[in-house]
């Protein structure tokens, strides 16, 4: 059995079929699927009803709970769920303490709350400006929470940073993030181009801020889905690519980008990426590129540079 709506004007993600039915178009306001909506610019009330998977993360999802609460009529319905593990368990006290009254079920492992916006709700100022993007102590360039390592260098991509050579030509950086590579990359005056890109477009925006070069482009986009784009064109490609989908770990997805560095490379073009040491990219690496060489294994990492 499913929740069925007979009108949905607002999607936040993408909650499972088998538990909630949405018959008709609805706008998308997800960060993580490129071209979607942006939530930000929709208007005070511009929705009837939104139904929401919200993030795991705590102030992530506050902040997308305000959002939603925000952007809703008064005493129209937000349906909102979440695995119990992944924020489902703390979805209706939440909801509770911005004023609403919520009805709360389980089902399949998940914590599903309807909610009607309340006249008069409150802490969504702070919610939104606590989960909205800004400058991390410790990172010290725009971020904003729901990014990957929003607010740290994370330790793999610190790794690559202390062995990255001095590139030349066009290149990118996948699953760029906020910019870090990228602003490393983009100290060799040799290199004449460079496209960060990311599926995350809070990533993108953090990064279009901290990248102030004339030389970066910046592209909101899938790269498991769809056809190359460049398709031969780069001297070299940087990475630190991601391993989890959902919460749930997918070597698929670092596999994805492999492949993609390698059709994107010229030949003899290089792809530089770093792994948490558990995981076998070894033999899709050796599958796609001519020449694969370990250049550095420390600190539960391991860097690759991989030639076509």
């Amino acid at each position: 059995m499913s929740w069925s709506f007979p009108i949905v004007d607002a999607l936040y993600g993408r909650p499972p079929g088998e538990l909630v039915d949405i018959p008709s178009p609805a706008v998308q306001l997800s960060p993580l699927i490129p071209g979607a909506d942006r939530f930000e610019d929709q208007s005070d009330g511009a929705f009837d009803s939104l139904v929401m998977m919200a993030p795991a993360a705590v102030l992530e999802r506050r902040y997308v709970l305000a959002q939603a609460l925000r952007t809703l009529k008064p005493n129209d319905g937000l349906l909102a769920l979440a695995p119990k593990d992944r924020g489902g368990s703390r979805l209706g006290k939440e909801l509770a303490a911005f004023g609403c009254v919520v009805e709360e079920h389980a089902r399949r492992h998940r914590r599903i709350c309807h909610a009607l916006r309340p006249a008069s709700p409150v802490g969504l100022e702070e919610a939104i400006a606590a989960g909205g993007p800004q400058i991390p102590l410790e990172l010290g360039y725009w971020s904003q929470p729901g990014i990957f390592s929003w607010d740290r260098l994370d330790p793999g991509t610190s790794l690559l940073l202390r062995h990255l050579p001095k590139f030349a030509g066009g290149g990118a950086d996948f699953g760029s993030g906020c910019g870090m590579l990228a602003r490393a990359v983009l100290e060799n005056p040799e290199v004449t181009q460079l496209t960060l890109i990311d599926i995350d477009r809070r990533a993108i925006e953090a990064a279009h801020r901290n990248v102030d070069d004339p030389r970066a482009a910046f592209a909101w986009r899938d790269l498991r889905v769809g056809e190359p784009f460049d398709a031969e064109s780069l001297d070299f490609v940087v990475m630190n690519p991601p391993f989890h989908d959902g919460g749930q770990e997918d070597r698929a997805l670092g596999e994805a980008f492999i492949r993609r560095a390698a059709a994107m490379l010229k030949p003899e073009g290089a792809c530089w990426l770093v792994a948490n040491r558990h995981l076998p990219y070894e033999a899709t690496l050796r599958s796609v590129f001519s020449r694969t060489r370990l250049v550095v294994q420390a600190e539960g990492y391991k860097v690759y540079e991989a030639r076509r």
